[in-house]
């Protein structure tokens, strides 16, 4: 069985691409390396994995990925929207990680203490940030490298010096 713990997320599935069972696959294409042949789906709480019959690169952070065993666009539909994860082992030789490698980390300011879980990374604008679920509060923080002071990946935190009054803003 695949543990959620041990997988980063990777990005969604978008639509079908054409009628043959392909579809788009947008992500962080640092992550998925050459040895990548499946990502998992969270369906109904289980991780489930698809692998890739094919793949081939549309742009930059978009790949056209062909699903093991679906012939057709119907098929795959189900897919979209999906968020995708590959396996943690994937990314750790990576020298490059994306910041929605801390999606599912706990953040911990060292004044305010723990804020909450990371769920999202905002990248709509040119300021990144962290999206952080703090009791069904949503908290923007800035994903700045002057503002982490440590991370934990064994116990997924990443400890920040925030500047005093960012979090309540």
């Amino acid at each position: 069985m695949l543990r959620k713990e041990d997988f980063v997320y990777y990005g969604k599935f978008l639509k079908p691409h054409g009628t043959k069972g392909e579809i788009g696959l947008e992500g962080d294409s640092i992550l998925l390396g050459e040895e990548c042949d499946f990502v998992a789906c969270d369906i109904d709480g289980i991780l489930v994995p698809f692998f890739f019959e094919t793949r081939r690169t549309k742009n930059s952070d978009t790949l056209i990925v062909k699903i093991e065993r679906m012939e057709s666009a119907e098929e795959v539909r189900f897919l979209t929207n999906r968020e995708a994860y590959i396996p943690r082992e994937w990314t750790e030789d990576s020298e490059a990680l994306s910041w929605s490698f801390f999606r599912g980390f706990i953040a911990v300011d060292e004044n305010l203490g723990e804020l909450g879980e990371i769920t999202d990374i905002d990248e709509s604008t040119i300021n990144t940030l962290f999206v952080i679920d703090n009791d069904g509060e949503e908290i923007l923080v800035p994903a700045q490298e002057e503002f982490i002071i440590g991370i934990d990946q064994e116990n997924r935190e990443i400890l920040f010096n925030l500047p005093e009054g960012l979090v309540t803003l």
